[in-house]
């Protein structure tokens, strides 16, 4: 039975991390766009000044926002305690580790884990007391086709949105196994939905495939380079391949971003939408769930028999 959940038919306000540019800076223009005031954030304004005006030039306010750090979750309490309440927050900000898990070093471990998971949950646990107060609030949390199947030298990435499952997958580019553990977001926030639905609070994870965004160019590779037996492996091949600047995409992040914000707000792709919990976006992303799907078809099937077999004798 689904929750019946309600928006305010007024102005809402956004706080998105990551904006200076790809998924977060496209969703920024279509909050605004939209009439809904937006608090933009980055790790250094100060390298996009044109965007840092264009966003409060509308009315909306950039505000300086390492989700690294151990206060990050101190912009939220500064925000409230002024009088700016924060209806809907969006965990986007993130990069990437490309490297076979056995040479990622404990630091690159960490710092990833830091951004994926430590630094989104910091704001969550900050921006909720308010939000349940006022009974009302939407937390959209930015999760990866990764988190469905992951190709080798993301299993770091992986790691640090890693929840409660850790699957094999086949990859239907490289038709290769490759190691999957599904997002700590997609596990996290199926519970922080639940847990906070009675108070007309939602809680979205939306997965996004490949887009026209900066994200390859931006990938970051280990310190520690490649043993010789990787040489010629699928590792050493995706790290090429990454390295190469020429991933090719399949969706465009402004017709994702709008999905994001119609589904959010209950508009358009969002009407009578309000209790979804998973959105999947991209092209490359109907594959992904349908194997997901599959491989827990074939879980069945291949022990089902065992599966109801394991109990205790009564």
């Amino acid at each position: 039975m689904s929750t019946t959940f309600t928006t305010p038919k007024r102005q809402l306000t956004w706080l998105i991390t990551g904006c200076s540019s790809g998924f977060g800076l496209s969703l920024t223009r279509i909050v605004q766009a939209g009439g809904h005031k937006v608090i933009a954030t980055s790790r250094n304004p100060s390298r996009t000044p044109e965007l840092v005006t264009e966003v409060e030039g509308k009315g909306g306010k950039w505000l300086q926002l390492d989700v690294d750090s151990p206060d990050s979750a101190s912009v939220i309490e500064k925000l409230e305690v002024s009088g700016q309440a924060i209806d809907i927050l969006v965990n986007n900000a993130g990069f990437s580790v490309f490297a076979p898990i056995e040479i990622c070093t404990e630091e690159e471990v960490r710092a990833q884990m830091e951004s994926m998971y430590f630094g989104p949950l910091r704001l969550i646990r900050a921006v909720l007391p308010y939000m349940r107060k006022r009974r009302f609030g939407v937390i959209t949390n930015f999760s990866s086709g990764a988190a469905l199947e992951g190709n080798e030298t993301m299993g770091t990435y992986a790691g640090a949105k890693a929840g409660l499952d850790g699957t094999t997958l086949r990859c239907p580019i490289l038709k290769e196994v490759s190691l999957l553990i599904f997002e700590s977001f997609t596990g996290m926030t199926k519970v922080l939905a639940k847990e906070v639905a009675p108070f007309n609070i939602r809680a979205l994870t939306a997965v996004l495939g490949t887009f026209n965004t900066n994200f390859g160019n931006a990938a970051v590779f280990s310190k520690n380079p490649l043993p010789e037996d990787y040489k010629g492996s699928m590792s050493d091949k995706m790290i090429q391949y990454i390295s190469s600047g020429k991933v090719p995409v399949n969706g465009d992040k402004d017709k994702a971003m709008k999905a994001i914000y119609e589904v959010v707000i209950g508009e358009g792709a969002g009407v009578g939408k309000e209790s979804e919990r998973f959105l999947p976006l991209g092209t490359d992303m109907t594959l992904r769930v349908k194997t997901v799907q599959g491989y827990l078809a074939h879980s069945l099937d291949a022990f089902g028999h065992v599966t109801d077999q394991v109990a205790i004798d009564k």
